[in-house]
């Protein structure tokens, strides 16, 4: 009895113990990067039992440029490394140069036939009517909303490319269409232009957004080696 009684204090009076130590949590984020220390954290007392908490995802060995965009354009590393701007610029470069946006004619065309159907065969600007309506309060979660701005984007894009006359193998001729491409966009995702300062910037995240869930379609970075030349 005595014993069971004993026990039962020092049962309690660890307790209490245990209740007033300082609790440590780790630092978690949505990004990569947060962890950068490894760090110990005990989560047990009888018997002690502690845990490390080390870097998940290190900035891997980038052997050149290029690797390190696709890795951040992927989100393996921070934008903030890179900077939106360049990232999208780069998806822009890539699209272009595979000619991306000639796959997406078909939903040009499809809204064309549709247009004429509703408006008994007078357009007057497809770009412009291919915008829906603004809603009271539009919310980027809403996922109609990104369907349809990802729709929008994808015609903004074929329509700079198919009106584009330079040479892509062009370094300035490639700029230029980007350029032209980011002007388009800026009316695309509605940012006025008094904005001007921060226009490509919001683009840029706004491009990188609808790229990383996939709206845009889905990619290969990497440049794969020819099927007849693996099969020859």
């Amino acid at each position: 009895m005595l014993e069971s009684q004993l026990s039962l204090i020092l049962s309690t009076r660890l307790l209490a113990l245990v209740s007033l130590e300082k609790i440590k949590h780790a630092v978690v984020g949505p990004l990569p990067g947060v962890t950068q220390d490894i760090s110990g954290y005990k989560i047990a007392n009888h018997p002690s039992i502690y845990v490390l908490d080390t870097p998940g995802v290190l900035v891997p060995s980038i052997p050149d440029i290029e690797t390190g965009l696709k890795l951040a354009l992927t989100g393996a590393i921070k934008d903030s490394v890179v900077g939106e701007l360049r990232l999208a610029q780069y998806l822009l470069a890539v699209l272009n140069t595979r000619k991306s946006p000639m796959h997406w004619d078909r939903l040009l065309k499809q809204h064309t036939s549709d247009s004429k159907n509703a408006s008994g065969g007078k357009i007057e600007n497809v770009l412009k009517d291919s915008i829906p309506k603004r809603r009271n309060r539009l919310n980027m979660s809403n996922v109609l909303y990104i369907q349809d701005l990802a729709k929008e984007v994808q015609k903004t894009l074929y329509i700079t490319f198919s009106e584009f006359e330079g040479n892509l193998e062009e370094e300035a001729d490639l700029e230029s269409l980007i350029h032209r491409q980011f002007t388009a966009l800026r009316k695309t995702f509605r940012i006025p232009p008094n904005e001007s300062d921060e226009a490509y910037t919001k683009v840029s995240k706004k491009l990188l957004v609808l790229f990383r869930v996939g709206q845009l379609g889905q990619f290969i970075l990497d440049d794969l080696p020819d099927a007849h030349k693996l099969v020859s």
